[in-house]
């Protein structure tokens, strides 16, 4: 018994250097605020870090989000909060999940529950006090770890020593993990991508080709926000270099025709995928001359913003215009007319498709960040009270001869110009 205890109660003795971690957190954040809030409900309750931040700590990385899990119910949980003034709102109440906001800081505060009833894509839950429980329901091992505010894990499943030694494993039994929610097979490939340090276990593998089709049952919000996450670790790359990960991924999302790119990345692109925004990085895996874009735009519900600039790329570099050579005056034209973002877009497409780093088109982002667009000097307003035009679709059609005349001039009109423009 007492070798059991000492396995899931990792005393911080051993773990200094986590424990230092777990202080500096409490430090820079208002965490300290939330565990007084609930621990002083009651006797009995008590909440602790899980998940993604416990992990991260462990694994000394950056911890951007904090989650925390609690023995006491959801109503509860918001009584614990209004006693201290703490503000909150229902992210995810069904699921027992409240966000609690002190400042800047977010901390996403989960009740204990047990899954009773699942379906590969959906839950029926109850609430528990039971710790065990709540860490039997997750995912993987890695995934399964609390700690107190003070840094003492509780790690029932061994994920610590998991993650130190490079093993992405489900708790419990493998498929069992995958058909209660087959969103876990792609998450197994970001944390595979992110934290492994072994090949594919063979059995995995082939559970994992057994189950695929169960992928469809999945809602494409729920699949476009998993790729994104997958996207902003920064393992997209890593995961198309692993045969098996590739492999998944294509079969998941076959609208990604230009997925290949990923495999032929130039150092420099290598290296700077990571500050693209995930928008971007769409318009890289699914941009071709068929209408493959529009059937992602459609299936995945992609908003109507998001596709005007997806689409501004494809008309650019896909339509049958003869492509446009990327000068001077050629570049502030495609600035005026499509905006700093656009024109951003289009130079970091070509960037980040060619087979080798273009410098010079580099240099030209830089220097248009700090531009800004050209105004046209004159106005309808103008015409009308200093040159005498007449009200009406003439002040229109004049306009559009002078705009034609300054952009082709490098955004300068002059006055001689001007004049016999007004003339005729």
């Amino acid at each position: 018994m007492l070798n059991i205890l000492n396995r899931i109660f990792t005393s911080t003795k051993n773990l200094n250097t986590i424990n230092h971690r777990f202080i500096k957190l409490r430090k820079n954040t208002n965490v300290e605020k939330i565990f007084d809030a609930i621990e002083s409900y009651s006797n009995v309750a008590e909440v602790r870090y899980v998940g993604g931040c416990v992990r991260k700590i462990i694994n000394n990385e950056k911890v951007d989000d904090i989650d925390l899990a609690t023995n006491i119910e959801p109503t509860k949980v918001k009584e614990a909060l209004e006693n201290k003034n703490i503000n909150y709102f229902d992210t995810g109440i069904e699921h027992g999940t409240i966000t609690a906001l002190i400042e800047n800081d977010k901390f996403e505060i989960t009740s204990l529950r047990s899954d009773i009833k699942t379906d590969g894509r959906h839950a029926e839950i109850e609430f528990t006090t039971d710790w065990i429980k709540d860490a039997e329901r997750r995912d993987f091992t890695i995934n399964s770890i609390y700690a107190d505010i003070n840094g003492n894990l509780f790690d029932p499943f061994d994920g610590k020593k998991d993650l130190e030694n490079g093993l992405i494993k489900f708790v419990g039994e493998t498929e069992k993990r995958i058909k209660e929610d087959y969103l876990r097979i792609l998450r197994y490939f970001r944390f595979f991508t992110l934290y492994s340090k072994n090949k594919h276990c063979l059995a995995v593998k082939k559970i994992i080709k057994k189950n695929i089709a169960g992928i469809k049952k999945l809602s494409s919000e729920r699949l476009l926000d998993e790729l994104k996450k997958t996207y902003k670790s920064n393992c997209f790359i890593k995961l198309c270099e692993d045969k098996f990960s590739y492999e998944i991924i294509s079969a998941v999302f076959p609208e990604f025709k230009q997925i290949e790119l990923f495999k032929k990345l130039n150092d420099y692109t290598k290296s700077n995928l990571h500050s693209l925004d995930f928008e971007f990085f769409l318009s890289l895996l699914i941009l071709d001359d068929t209408d493959n874009s529009d059937y992602f735009f459609y299936k995945f519900n992609v908003s109507k913003k998001n596709q005007k600039r997806i689409k501004l790329i494809k008309n650019f570099y896909f339509s049958k215009k003869l492509p446009i050579k990327f000068t001077s005056q050629n570049l502030w034209k495609i600035f005026y007319f499509n905006g700093k973002e656009g024109l951003i877009d289009i130079l970091n497409y070509k960037i980040f498709t060619s087979k080798k780093f273009d410098k010079s088109l580099f240099n030209q982002i830089n220097y248009f960040k700090n531009k800004e667009l050209p105004k046209l000097p004159i106005t309808g307003g103008d015409l009308i009270r200093d040159f005498g035009i007449p009200e009406g679709e003439i002040v229109g059609e004049k306009l559009k001869e002078i705009e034609n005349i300054w952009i082709n001039n490098n955004f300068k009109i002059s006055d001689k110009n001007l004049k016999k423009i007004l003339k005729n």
